[in-house]
């Protein structure tokens, strides 16, 4: 029997012991030699912040997968190759992240991909489904560990997680009813408590795909009332120029739909970044997927304006902080371009 290889990708999960010891124990069934790859897909571009923390905590999951593998290989023929992926791309979503590892799979001649059933790479929401319908559609043979999860080990972790997701929803949601009512009236106190609670029960886990850091998350929350007053003054320029155009005789407005990949990840970052899009006159997010935003411009300023990332700079200041700001705009990065409309 030839050498089989395999290709495992990581991510710090409670099965991820599990499922390298099940891909060093089924390649050797049916091999005598094993070309074991593990890697990590790194889910940052270089300008967040956690870049730095991730690719610190890839390299220590590497090397603890690495002495798994050698224990579970004992003396076996073994070969251990490590990589991470992505480094010098930025990884949208399941189709990059499937893209990313067939590609490595025919540079190294994977015969097939052991799965985590937990897989979700950095720390957004658990992706492991359309991962697979992206697997099956680029045919790259795949399979998922069977593995055992730890239940208890999953509520006893999550339990303050859960609460903080619960409280931070119930506060923007008080918060947001309050401001929409009269935070003077009991009335109003009362039912938007009992609302705000609804909400928070339904929709905390939805809201909240990432665990939240009670340092980083109240500053957010301080970065995000800095970030309102700019947002509200171009949504008054959005205005007065979608205005100038509809007041003129001829209405010189050019309706296209444009493609922006934003630089900031899926989730409620992405959320803010395409509802403050359609809060702005002259614009309206069509579709928001894998840090993917389709976008109809009514407008040239406004399409403009959205090349130029201004309120993308402005969310990545929020999650990020103010040097994540510091970035090129999509239209200097390549990241924009205009997919239909009178501008083809």
């Amino acid at each position: 029997m030839g050498v089989e290889r395999l290709l495992v990708p990581l991510s710090d999960t409670v099965t991820v012991r599990q499922t390298v010891g099940y891909a060093v124990r089924s390649g050797l069934e049916t091999s005598d030699s094993l070309e074991c790859h593990l890697v990590v897909a790194m889910p940052y571009d270089a300008d967040v912040p956690e870049s730095d923390q991730y690719t610190e905590d890839a390299e220590g999951l590497l090397s603890r997968a690495r002495n798994w593998v050698e224990e579970d290989a004992s003396d076996a023929d073994v070969t251990i190759e490590t990589a991470t992926l992505g480094t010098d791309e930025y990884l949208f979503g399941p189709r990059d992240y499937a893209e990313i590892f067939d590609a490595y799979a025919a540079e190294h001649g994977i015969d097939r991909v052991v799965l985590d059933p937990e897989y979700q790479p950095g720390v957004t929401a658990q992706m492991l489904q359309p991962l697979e319908r992206e697997l099956e559609r680029i045919g790259l043979a795949y399979e998922e560990a069977p593995v055992e999860r730890s239940a208890r080990r999953g509520r006893l972790a999550g339990g303050t997680e859960d609460f903080d997701r619960l409280f931070a929803t119930f506060l923007i949601s008080y918060g947001f009813y309050l401001v929409l009512g009269d935070p003077t009236y009991w009335f109003d106190l009362l039912t938007g408590a009992a609302v705000a609670g609804i909400v928070a029960v339904s929709l905390a886990q939805v809201t909240f795909t990432i665990p939240l850091d009670r340092v980083q998350s109240p500053l957010r929350i301080v970065r995000f009332t800095i970030y309102i007053p700019y947002l509200l003054w171009e949504i008054v320029k959005a205005n007065i120029a979608v205005s100038a155009v509809i007041l003129r005789p001829s209405m010189p407005i050019e309706p296209t739909l444009t493609r922006v990949n934003s630089r900031v990840r899926s989730g409620l970052p992405l959320l803010a970044l395409a509802n403050s899009i359609t809060l702005t006159p002259g614009t309206l997010t069509v579709r928001a997927n894998n840090q993917q935003l389709l976008v109809h411009t009514l407008i040239p300023a406004a399409r403009d304006d959205l090349f130029d990332g201004g309120l993308e700079r402005g969310v990545r200041f929020v999650f990020y902080g103010r040097d994540s700001a510091a970035i090129p705009s999509p239209s200097e990065r390549g990241d924009a371009e205009i997919v239909g409309g009178d501008e083809l």
